[in-house]
């Protein structure tokens, strides 16, 4: 549902003035758009380029502590630069924009890609009770929301973030089940169109927003299936999936990528066929002897870089080791397996790549 209550660009100042809805609004409206439409041009490279980004580890599994040597190592591994970084905020860690953490990755010549995680832990399969979907829809976090905007508005750069990570996944507690089943994915869209334009009316015009969907829905329902959850083309700017293989050592289920992928990418090309696409995320345990990593990140680049899905321009390897509830680690760096490596450099020597942030 359209929230009228934000004029994109207005900001909050402007709006609590009570300005008149006439020319100086519809002006700012206006400028706003245009600036929004220039931070999505200059983040999304030209036909047939690709942008190359990763998640760079982290130490706790909690995904917001990355460190630049992190980057460095993915880098010296791959042999290749990154035009993203990616991490997560988490909302239990703090509401305030990670403006540190931006900073640094973008001294680092690439740009900040932001997953914007309200919640009050890092548990899954459970549901949310403090940052719930109406909360966030029925403006209850708005302040928080329009500092956060501010501040990423004061980088002064286009940067990229999504909220409501693999939403068709139940691991998440933003997807349906923890949300009215049925009633789910309707109350997610108002959450997240709350957000876009809350931060847009704080001056966020900078920001690329992501609509991030795991490959496959689960559970594989229909009323779960990811366009319901889609916000609509007035706020998504691209449109990203996860697909992994195996997330553990003694995992069995194999999944092919190029045959996963190829599934999602139809779809959401006939549900959003105007919007680009990234594979936000992929990966697989680098341990696991059913799956061997190399072979299986070979197909995959190969696609990718080989130009398979025209309407993707980009892609970002998990690059992180957690411990499971067996002891037995996750590992997908790509540092740890010499023949991994060497895929990697095999793949994207040649590879029309993107590896920095516009303007460098």
């Amino acid at each position: 549902m359209r929230r009228r209550g934000f004029i994109a660009g207005a900001g909050a100042a402007g709006l609590a003035a009570g300005l008149s809805a006439g020319p100086l609004l519809a002006a700012s409206a206006s400028a706003s758009a245009a600036a929004h439409a220039r931070a999505v041009a200059a983040l999304t490279p030209s036909r047939g380029r690709l942008l190359h980004g990763t998640y760079p580890g982290g130490f706790s599994g909690e995904e917001d502590d990355i460190t630049l040597a992190q980057v460095q190592a993915y880098e010296r591994a791959v042999g290749k630069r990154v035009a993203w970084v990616y991490f997560s905020h988490n909302w239990f860690n703090g509401r305030r924009f990670p403006t540190d953490t931006a900073r640094w990755i973008l001294a680092h010549g690439s740009t900040p890609y932001i997953r914007l995680m309200m919640r009050s832990d890092s548990e899954e399969m459970k549901r949310e009770r403090t940052y719930t979907l109406r909360r966030i829809a029925e403006g209850r976090f708005d302040a928080d929301l329009a500092r956060w905007g501010r501040a990423a508005a004061a980088l002064g750069v286009p940067i990229i973030a999504e909220y409501g990570t693999e939403m068709n996944g139940e691991w998440f507690r933003w997807n349906g089940r923890w949300n009215g089943r049925a009633k789910g994915p309707g109350r997610f869209r108002a959450a997240y169109r709350r957000i876009v334009e809350v931060t847009r009316a704080a001056g966020a015009d900078n920001i690329v927003w992501v609509f991030h969907i795991n490959h496959q829905d689960a559970p594989d329902t229909s009323w779960n299936r990811f366009e319901h959850y889609y916000p609509g083309d007035d706020v998504i700017d691209w449109c990203g999936v996860s697909a992994y293989s195996m997330l553990g050592p003694d995992e069995e289920e194999r999944t092919d990528f190029v045959a996963t992928f190829e599934r999602a990418y139809g779809r959401l090309r006939r549900m959003a066929p105007r919007k680009p696409v990234i594979v936000a995320e992929f990966g697989t345990d680098i341990h696991n002897p059913l799956e061997p990593a190399a072979p299986w990140a070979d197909r995959a680049l190969a696609a990718i870089a080989g130009g398979r899905w025209p309407g993707v321009i980009g892609f970002s390897w998990w690059n992180e080791t957690w411990p499971n509830d067996d002891n037995t680690p996750t590992d997908l760096r790509v540092w740890k397996d010499a023949q991994l490596a060497r895929v990697f450099r095999r793949r994207l020597r040649n590879a029309p790549l993107v590896t920095r942030r516009p303007g460098i």
